[in-house]
């Protein structure tokens, strides 16, 4: 029984598991984005994110042993070279598996595209866009607490303001044209004393 083992084995012998997520890791971190299937992506996320961690702490140690797992002198330049400078700040949470809709054709595999977060412009472009957006403050749409002491609350004056306003000059037409033609009727009459 395996029962608590945790690592799913893909179909494969421990060597070529590792040799394959060694490969996919080297691909993720050369070309931000993979595309493979679910059970892939969720094996090679546990794979890759300790290695993104170790890359933060640029040091020879960390290097070997990001390079005794990826094997690739490339990925192990890039990823401490660009990718360690944006991944800096983040506490962990590197990578994003987005679903898509499409299955494969052979074998009818659900897929899916891995990516590095940081490095997705089109979504960074959005959540930087609603970042500037959101920098007004949100109001309360409570009418009790600080507002119920005597001091009225925004949204409340504004809209007694509008209802005020909205009832005011309620004039039908028949009314406006009676006093339009009773002004001038005043007018030309003369004042007697």
């Amino acid at each position: 029984m395996r029962h608590g083992k945790k690592i799913n084995h893909l179909g494969r012998t421990a060597a070529h598991r590792n040799a394959m997520l060694s490969n996919m890791a080297s691909s993720l971190i050369l070309h931000k984005r993979v595309s493979t299937t679910v059970a892939k992506a969720k094996a090679l996320r546990q794979f890759v994110e300790p290695l993104l961690t170790k890359a933060k702490d640029d040091t020879t140690h960390s290097r070997r042993t990001v390079f005794a797992t990826l094997q690739n002198k490339e990925s192990i330049k890039e990823l401490y070279g660009e990718v360690a400078g944006r991944i800096a700040t983040r506490p962990g949470g590197y990578t994003r598996i987005l679903k898509l809709s499409a299955t494969r054709s052979g074998d009818n595999a659900d897929m899916c595209v891995i990516e590095l977060v940081d490095f997705n412009e089109t979504l960074l472009e959005a959540k930087n866009a609603t970042e500037a957006k959101s920098t007004t403050t949100r109001r309360s749409r409570r009418r009790g607490g600080k507002g119920a002491e005597g001091t009225s609350n925004e949204a409340g004056t504004s809209a007694a303001e509008v209802t005020s306003a909205t009832e005011a000059p309620a004039v039908s037409p028949t009314e406006a044209e009676a006093t339009t033609l009773d002004a001038p009727a005043e007018e030309t009459q003369t004042p007697q004393a």
